[in-house]
């Protein structure tokens, strides 16, 4: 797995380009890109500065990894993660997950996208046109989180 976290924005179709060039081993790619919103709560968003910690999000970014790999048969994945300030529109994260099936690529992005949203030590501070605020921890991702600490794949291994 590629894990990168960058300050600066990113293509994620040139991303996604680069992932699934020459493998033709691969039968499915399923991604996710999360992209800044122009509106949380009903109120404008003018930018938003995500903040981490350093070599902490890296070795966190890498145990959720290794935790979709020991459940689905990836033959890769890619995390890239923005850091810093971003503006409405632009990417902040893509999850990228190859296998040799279909059903496993898909269920391995969601389960990386659920456990990045609620796992990774990200913290989100939105610039409001009243000011600034940190977004707190929903309990719509939490759920989401949730199901696959119970969940087998249904895909084939």
């Amino acid at each position: 797995m590629t894990v990168r976290i960058v300050e600066q924005p990113f293509d994620p179709a040139r991303e996604l380009a680069a992932f699934a060039r020459g493998r033709s081993d691969v039968g499915a790619v399923a991604s996710f890109t999360g992209l800044v919103r122009d509106e949380h709560g009903g109120e404008r968003i003018l930018a938003m500065t995500l903040e981490h910690y350093p070599g902490m999000t890296e070795r966190q970014l890498a145990r959720i990894e290794a935790e979709a790999r020991a459940r689905w048969p990836l033959l890769d994945a890619l995390v890239i993660h923005r850091v810093g300030r971003m503006l409405p529109g632009e990417p902040i994260v893509l999850v990228a997950t190859a296998s040799a099936h279909r059903a496993a690529a898909l269920e391995a992005c969601a389960f990386l996208i659920d456990w990045l949203k609620t796992k990774a030590p990200f913290w989100k501070l939105e610039e409001t046109p009243t000011g600034a605020r940190w977004v707190e921890a929903r309990a719509s991702d939490d759920a989401a989180a949730a199901r696959w600490e119970r969940r087998e794949p249904s895909s084939p291994r």
